[in-house]
């Protein structure tokens, strides 16, 4: 099927893996217009890149058929993360293992003596991350001289994580006529300006929908109040009962807590941050593959590389910064044909600003509402009935319990019994706040109170990047100033600063306080007057409540002392 356009090795494994036929990218980086040029190509994670750039490259390996004897490597693929590498090079490894190609892969986290060793017994392809390939290069144990043909697998996020040096070093150790592939989901300026300098008349392929980012996902977006960020995500959880799910937070503080909320919750859940080692991050990986979790919290950087094939649903807890990390999140599901669904949960407020982003990356999401109890319940139903009637094959020790269980109940109670089993071990779904106008309009009412029309803005020398919080914020301003939480306004965090409201009544008590209370035991944090209250800030202050519009997903108490002004965020 692929013999007239592939050496024989190629298509021998394609058809013995069970490929029907190429994706649009494997398809189009092996015609005659791609052939031996540059290429730049635009293509979703999940489409099937791997393999397109094995079939890209097999063109300078291949001579009569045949590959050379291992000596120099003749392909270079470079990749962002550590388990990317190591996908890469398992599915090199079933494409080119008819060719008897020697991969040696060279990444962070593994024996680097053996690596060495491995490169000086000679190579056909490598691959490996940026940081690991410029160590062997610097230290003699990887030349690239003989190299025919260098690999940019997911350039965007390469640069994104901070390998630019590494890139530029390593491709400048490269022959000037070696052929570059460069692979990126999105082309933002810094791709450009590294195709320009490193590629010669480059080809651009580009196989990404103009109406949707990813053809293979379902976006939605779910309108809820701030408050019930966690509840949705419980509820969507609940409700799509994906075989795996990926839940995006913005920091690891977050997705520490979101994740222990889960498990409390029943979840079989696990978590990736930058606070987990690597052999933290082989096992739950291993769990989530083995289907021992079912359900895994991250951050962006941790998630970057991962390839989960079951993945079937992606929720964006904490809305992404912007339309590139919304489709490089997304596009963790809906990979190689498969379908997924990618659920943006959206607090009031911000639904303008996730409107604009999916217009920049041309995605139509359906906005559905939250999904309710009643509505769980229901797919529950249909699921128990789908999965207790489906034909089975029972063992004769199964049967003869049947019959034993008969003997001291009816079939009705036994049924039910069964059905009991089966709901207890659900986790429960939460009641949110109705997503209509008017039930939005009156929980802003609740929040609003008397007093708070005539404020005087404070400040605090602290914000997100040292993990500022409303929870730990509105005690210590209670305990500095003297003042209960109901005579907290509104608290609007910035990156370097947090601004808080204070009635204009008692704004020179609460200052007063706070001056005979400096030098307490809240570390370098200061209280202060502000100039000037945020520039967007509302035109009807409301209370302390308000701040739960800045709460992270989790609603547990972290602490009651604020964290160190060095913290780091993921």
């Amino acid at each position: 099927m692929f013999s007239d356009t592939l050496p024989a090795a190629l298509a021998e494994a394609l058809t013995a893996r069970g490929y029907p036929a190429l994706t649009p990218v494997q398809d189009s980086v092996i015609q005659e217009e791609a052939r031996g040029h540059d290429l730049v190509v635009s293509a979703q994670t999940g489409s099937g890149k791997t393999v397109a750039f094995g079939l890209g490259m097999a063109e300078q390996l291949f001579t009569d058929g045949q590959l050379p004897p291992p000596a120099l490597p003749l392909a270079l693929i470079i990749a962002p993360t550590r388990e990317l590498a190591l996908q890469v090079s398992r599915e090199l490894g079933w494409l080119y293992g008819t060719a008897a190609a020697r991969i040696t892969t060279c990444v962070g986290g593994m024996d680097a003596a053996r690596e060495r060793r491995a490169l000086s017994h000679g190579t056909h392809i490598v691959v490996g991350t940026p940081g690991r390939l410029r160590d062997h290069l610097e230290r003699g144990a990887l030349d690239l001289s003989g190299l025919r043909v260098a690999v940019l697998d997911e350039a965007d996020e390469m640069l994104d994580m901070g390998f630019r040096e590494d890139l530029e070093e390593i491709l400048d150790a490269t022959p000037a006529e070696r052929r570059t592939l460069l692979f990126s989901a999105t082309m933002p300026k810094p791709i450009v300006a590294l195709a320009k300098r490193y590629q010669r008349d480059a080809v651009r392929i580009s196989t990404v929908g103009e109406e949707r980012g990813h053809g293979d996902i379902a976006y939605q977006a779910v309108l809820v109040s701030p408050s019930d960020i966690e509840a949705a995500a419980i509820n969507l959880l609940r409700l799509h009962d994906a075989e795996t799910a990926m839940l995006f937070c913005a920091t690891r503080d977050n997705v520490r807590h979101l994740h222990a909320s889960l498990v409390e919750r029943g979840f079989a859940a696990v978590a990736l941050s930058g606070e987990h080692s690597q052999n933290e991050r082989n096992a739950a990986l291993q769990a989530l593959r083995d289907g021992r979790a079912k359900v895994c919290v991250a951050t962006d950087v941790a998630a970057r590389g991962i390839d989960l094939p079951t993945l079937g649903l992606v929720i964006h807890v904490e809305l992404p910064r912007d339309a590139e990390t919304l489709q490089h999140r997304s596009g963790r599901t809906g990979r190689a044909g498969k379908k997924g669904v990618a659920v943006l949960i959206v607090p009031y407020p911000r639904k303008r600003r996730i409107e604009a982003m999916l217009r920049d990356a041309r995605i139509r999401a359906e906005w559905i509402e939250a999904p309710t109890p009643a509505a769980i319940h229901a797919r529950d139903r249909e699921r128990m009935l789908g999965a207790l009637l489906a034909p089975t094959d029972y063992e004769e020790d199964d049967l003869a319990l049947g019959r034993e269980l008969l003997a001291g109940k009816s079939a009705e109670e036994i049924a039910a019994a069964l059905v009991r089993a089966h709901r207890i071990a659900l986790p429960a779904p939460e009641e949110l706040i109705e997503a209509t106008p008017e039930a939005r309009r009156t929980a802003q009412q609740e929040r609003h109170r008397a007093g708070f029309d005539d404020i005087v803005w404070f400040r605090l020398n602290v914000g997100r990047r040292h993990n500022a919080d409303p929870r730990w914020i509105l005690p210590l301003l209670c305990r500095r100033g003297h003042i209960t939480k109901q005579e907290v306004g509104a608290i609007r965090i910035a990156p370097n600063e947090t601004l808080f409201q204070v009635p204009r009544a008692i704004a020179d008590r609460f200052a007063g306080a706070v001056a005979r209370s400096a030098g307490s035991d809240d570390g370098d944090v200061r209280i202060e007057r502000a100039e000037r209250g945020p520039e967007h800030a509302p035109q009807r202050p409301g209370p302390a409540g308000a701040a739960a519009e800045r709460r992270p997903p989790s609603s547990r108490p972290r602490s009651s002392r604020p964290p160190a002004r060095n913290a780091r965020r993921s």
